[in-house]
């Protein structure tokens, strides 16, 4: 993993899927990870101008279409991405999506079990696949000639999967065993363990490969079902990034993916959040390590407006949509400040007091990830030296999380903290996968492709007000749970 800021997903290791070159990444690692390590910029004012050369239009049966021009190298990206993902399993079926994901590679009538990726390796090119919690994505990098061939490659199997029960059971095997090594780290074990402590009752408790009590039991039935319920063309986005234009895209878009008929896709019914009455407090040992981490990660909004949520949600109290501190859609920009204020570089507050100042910490991380349906999160993370104290560490996040609080930030943070980040997307463009992954998962979790274009003026818009506004309403105790991952035996 290259070094810099964004090295933490949520403070811990990027998950990986058996199939995922990225992981879950988070979004805006994947466009800021290459400069966020860098402590300062000159702080600049870019115009208002589109973060990308992007293009959409929707199929008549509801596929909706992005095209990302990108003209470097003769090289087309092809993401599709389905609104389903962990989150969406039926009840004791904890990690069927991401089964079906292993599953989809497994052939259709026309494309034998294997042959799929093989048939991409043969024109020289990459494919792979990722679960997260609201969605699951398949990509193939090719050159731009073979563009129509992958677009037929995924349309034929969105309709026409096929599953043999033996392919089922074995690699049913192999999820329980990438389970099993996901859990060999003390971080897999405390990133589980936190998540489902955080969310008392939302299905974002769940792992994304699932309970293996649970994921034993899954069946070639169940994963049907789930692609039946959920795969179709009128519930998942296209990306198709690279040298080509919409031009060129629209007339293959309609004559492979447009004969595909839609679906009525059922609504999504999700769980909220009861009130929580304490916070939450995790300490694992692990024996063989022997490195310490402090991390606190706090319930907090979704990037889109939680106004603009299109589905039931059932009876819950933790809600980001009222009260004095509802903020709409300026909530995820503003937390994406905070997060740079905090410890964005040598010069963020935490890592002044922490690190240069106290000497009790060797590395502070601050993470807002709020590419969510239903709720985000707020990351702050703290490595200790060796045999450092953890208790004083702790003390000393709060003291500075609560001056924050009572005597609010300096004009010139806040002006340091938006100049990094808008200079950042100016980076944002390089690239095909990370636009790509930024764009559908963006799409796919409620954001419109006006609000991806924007981000750089929306994050330029974020005033002082806006960031003590979700201070207050995120960096509360009880929407919280603090681990500690102890190093090296019982003393």
């Amino acid at each position: 993993m290259t070094e810099g800021r964004f090295e933490l997903s949520g403070g811990y290791p990027l998950r990986r899927t058996k199939r995922a070159a990225p992981g879950l990444l988070q979004r805006l690692a994947l466009l800021f990870l290459p400069i966020l390590a860098v402590a300062s910029f000159a702080v600049a004012s870019p115009a208002k101008a589109a973060l990308f050369v992007a293009e959409t239009f929707t199929l008549g049966n509801g596929l909706q279409v992005v095209v990302l021009e990108n003209h470097r190298a003769p090289v087309v990206l092809q993401m599709i991405f389905y609104k389903a993902g962990s989150a969406d399993a039926p009840p004791g079926k904890s990690g069927i999506a991401h089964f079906l994901e292993h599953l989809m590679f497994k052939g259709t009538p026309t494309v034998g079990e294997g042959e799929f990726s093989h048939r991409v390796s043969l024109m020289g090119g990459e494919d792979n696949a990722f679960t997260t919690a609201d969605y699951t994505a398949f990509h193939q990098t090719v050159a731009r000639d073979h563009l129509a061939d992958i677009m037929r490659l995924e349309a034929d199997r969105m309709t026409h999967l096929m599953l043999a029960e033996g392919q089922v059971t074995s690699e049913r095997a192999v999820i329980i065993e990438e389970r099993r090594r996901d859990l060999d780290s003390a971080m897999g074990k405390l990133d589980e363990m936190m998540t489902a402590s955080l969310f008392l009752n939302h299905p974002y408790r769940l792992p994304v490969l699932g309970w293996a009590h649970e994921m034993a039991k899954l069946s070639r039935q169940d994963a049907l079902d789930f692609y039946g319920h959920w795969y179709a063309p009128d519930n998942a986005i296209l990306v198709i990034a690279g040298d080509v234009t919409a031009a060129e895209v629209r007339p293959l878009a309609e004559s492979i993916y447009g004969p595909i008929p839609s679906r009525t896709v059922p609504p999504r019914d999700r769980l909220m959040e009861p009130t929580a009455f304490a916070p939450r407090q995790l300490v694992l040992r692990d024996p063989t390590g022997h490195q310490a981490l402090w991390m606190r990660r706090y319930l907090a909004p979704p990037y889109r407006d939680p106004r603009t949520i299109r589905y039931p949600l059932g009876l819950g109290d933790i809600r980001f949509d009222v009260g004095p501190d509802a903020g709409g859609p300026q909530n995820g920009y503003a937390l994406d400040v905070l997060a740079e204020l905090l410890a964005g570089g040598a010069t963020s507050r935490l890592y002044r007091d922490l690190v240069v100042g106290k000497g009790i910490a060797t590395g502070v991380d601050a993470d807002y990830d709020g590419s969510y349906l239903d709720y985000g999160r707020f990351t702050v993370t703290a490595v200790p030296p060796v045999g450092g104290d953890m208790a004083k560490l702790g003390q000393a996040i709060d003291a500075a999380l609560a001056q924050l609080l009572a005597k609010g930030v300096t004009g010139a943070e806040l002006s340091a903290a938006k100049g990094r980040l808008q200079v950042s997307a100016i980076k944002a463009r390089d690239g095909l996968m990370g636009p790509a992954q930024f764009v559908g998962t963006s799409l796919a979790t409620g954001l419109s492709l006006d609000e991806v274009q924007s981000w750089a003026d929306r994050i330029a818009a974020v005033t002082d007000a806006d960031v003590m506004r979700v201070a207050r309403q995120v960096l509360q105790a009880n929407t919280s749970v603090t681990g500690e991952l102890l190093a090296g035996p019982v003393p």
